[in-house]
C-alpha cells in the first residue's frame, strides 16, 4: 500500500498558489522537506496578501482621516450692529483651540470665516457654500435667530454638524430641532422667562413696558418675559418693536414717559445696547422707571461705552466675568492675557464653550468626523466645565444652565461691573416642546 501524502487535496478547492505543490505519493526525506518548507512559505505569503488586502484600505483611510484638517466653517457678523458679537464668539473659539495646540487626534483645525451681515439670505448662502464647496466638519453660527432659522435646512438636510454660540431661536431646541444642530449659549426662553417672575416676586413690580428689536429674538424674548410675569400678577403697560437697526430711540423713549408704568424692561444687544442705555439716561428715565434687562444690554463687551450710565441696571443672564470659581478665572486671565489685556464678553465666553464642547466630542470619536451617529453621541454626552459653571446638553441640545440675577455696580477694571445679587433659576432647561428627534 502506498503511504498517504501529509496534505490532503480538498475537491477543487486547492489554493492556486499552492496547486502546484501537491505532494507526490511517495517522497524521500531530503525532497519531502523541501517540499514542505515551499508549501509554507507559498501558503504564508498567500495568507499574508489576503489579510493585507483587507486591512490596508481601512488603515489607509484611517490615515487619510489623520492627515485630513478639520474643517469649521464660521458664519457670524462682521459687521453691522453685531460685529462686536462675531467678532468676540470667533476669540473665544480661537483661545479654546489654541489651549489644544489648534489639533485632536492628530488632525488641526482649519477655520474658514465669512460674514452673515446679520441677514438670513446671506447666512443662508454662506452655509450652502461651506457645506458644498468646502466640505466643513462642523457649522459654527449664527448670532441672530432669523439667520439661525435660515440656515436650519442646509445643516439638517446634508446632516452638517451646526453649532450655534450664540443664536437662541426657540423653535431650533423644539418643534425644529434636529440631530445635528446643538447650542451652546441659550434658548431665547432662558434668560428672560425666570427674570418676569423674579420682577413681580422679589422686585415686587407690577406694571412694566417693555421693548426689543423687531426681529425673531425680540419677540421670544418678550414673549417668554410675559409667560411668568403675568401668571405672577403682573401687567404689561405696552410693547415698542424699534427695527433692529435703528439707531434712534427718542421716539420710543418719550412714549414711555407718558406712561403709567413702574419699571422697563428691555432686550438690546451689541451697539445698540450702548445707544439705549446711554439715549435712556439722557431721557432722565432712570431717576422714574427702573431698568431691567437681560445680561446682554450691559455685558463687559459695552459696558465700558456705557459706564456710569449703565449704573443700577439689573438683568438676568447665565454669565458674568465678575464670577468666582477656578474655569472662569482661568478662562478671564487666559482671554486677556491672549488679546492685550482686553476682558471677555458673554459671546467670547460661549465661543470658548463651544470650542471645548468640539474638543471633548472629538476625542470621543479619535477624531472621526465621518460616523455621524458616534459623533452624535459624543456631543450629546459631553460635559465641560464651564466658566458660567459645569455643563450638559438637554435632551433638545440645549445647555442646562443658572440663570443669575445681575447689577451694575462700581468697581472692576472699568469702573462699573455687573455683580450677582441672586439666582433666578437654577439649572434651568427649555422645555424643548415638540422637538422630535
Amino acid at each position: 500500500m502506498r503511504p498517504k501524502s501529509n496534505h490532503s487535496r480538498s475537491g477543487g478547492g486547492r489554493h492556486p498558489e499552492t496547486e502546484h505543490l501537491t505532494a507526490p505519493s511517495v517522497v524521500p526525506g531530503t525532497a519531502r522537506a523541501a517540499f514542505l518548507t515551499a508549501f509554507h512559505r507559498s501558503f504564508h505569503r498567500s495568507f499574508l496578501t489576503a489579510f493585507l488586502a483587507i486591512l490596508l484600505p481601512a488603515w489607509h483611510g484611517s490615515l487619510a482621516r489623520a492627515a485630513e484638517p478639520v474643517k469649521l466653517g464660521l458664519v457670524l457678523p462682521y459687521s453691522s450692529v453685531y460685529a462686536t458679537l462675531g467678532n468676540d464668539i470667533t476669540k473665544g473659539l480661537e483661545l479654546a483651540l489654541g489651549e489644544a495646540d489648534n489639533r485632536v487626534a492628530g488632525r488641526e483645525f482649519v477655520v474658514l470665516k465669512q460674514d452673515s451681515q446679520v441677514n438670513p439670505k446671506v447666512g443662508l448662502q454662506i452655509a450652502t457654500r461651506f457645506i458644498r464647496s468646502d466640505k466643513v466638519d462642523f457649522l459654527i453660527g449664527p448670532v441672530a435667530s432669523h439667520v439661525a432659522m435660515a440656515m436650519r435646512k442646509a445643516a439638517h438636510d446634508s446632516k452638517t454638524f451646526m453649532i450655534i454660540p450664540n443664536a437662541g431661536a426657540d423653535p431650533l431646541t423644539r418643534e425644529q430641532c434636529s440631530p445635528y444642530i446643538f447650542r451652546t449659549s441659550f434658548s431665547n426662553w432662558q434668560p428672560y422667562y425666570p427674570m418676569g417672575s423674579w420682577m413681580a416676586g422679589p422686585e415686587g413690580l407690577r406694571r412694566v413696558s417693555l421693548l426689543a428689536p423687531n426681529y425673531a429674538a425680540g419677540k421670544q424674548a418678550l414673549s417668554a418675559f410675559k409667560e411668568s410675569f403675568i401668571p405672577a400678577g403682573g401687567q404689561v403697560v405696552s410693547e415698542q418693536y424699534p427695527d433692529l437697526k435703528e439707531t434712534d430711540y427718542q421716539p420710543y423713549l418719550s412714549r414711555l414717559a407718558q406712561e403709567d408704568t413702574q419699571a422697563v424692561f428691555v432686550f438690546f444687544a451689541g451697539s445698540s445696547a450702548v445707544k439705549f442705555v446711554l439715549q435712556y439716561k439722557q431721557a432722565g428715565l432712570d431717576k422714574r422707571f427702573p431698568l431691567y434687562a437681560s445680561g446682554f444690554l450691559v455685558e463687559s463687551s459695552v459696558l465700558q461705552a456705557q459706564g456710569e450710565a449703565a449704573l443700577g441696571i439689573k438683568t438676568s443672564m447665565h454669565w458674568a466675568d465678575t464670577m468666582d470659581n477656578p474655569a472662569n478665572r482661568r478662562f478671564v486671565e487666559s482671554y486677556r492675557k491672549k488679546f492685550g489685556g482686553e476682558h471677555p464678553s458673554i459671546y467670547a465666553m460661549q465661543g470658548y464653550d463651544t470650542g471645548k464642547v468640539l474638543l471633548q466630542a472629538l476625542r470621543k470619536t479619535g477624531g472621526n468626523t465621518s460616523d455621524k451617529a458616534a459623533l452624535r453621541k459624543a456631543l450629546e454626552t459631553a460635559e465641560i466645565d464651564s466658566p458660567r459653571g459645569p455643563f450638559r446638553f438637554s435632551g433638545s441640545h440645549n445647555p442646562i444652565q443658572n440663570i443669575y440675577v445681575l447689577q451694575v455696580v462700581k468697581g472692576g477694571h472699568l469702573g462699573v461691573e455687573n455683580r450677582i445679587i441672586g439666582t433666578a433659576a437654577e439649572n434651568l432647561e427649555d422645555p424643548g416642546t415638540g422637538c422630535k428627534m
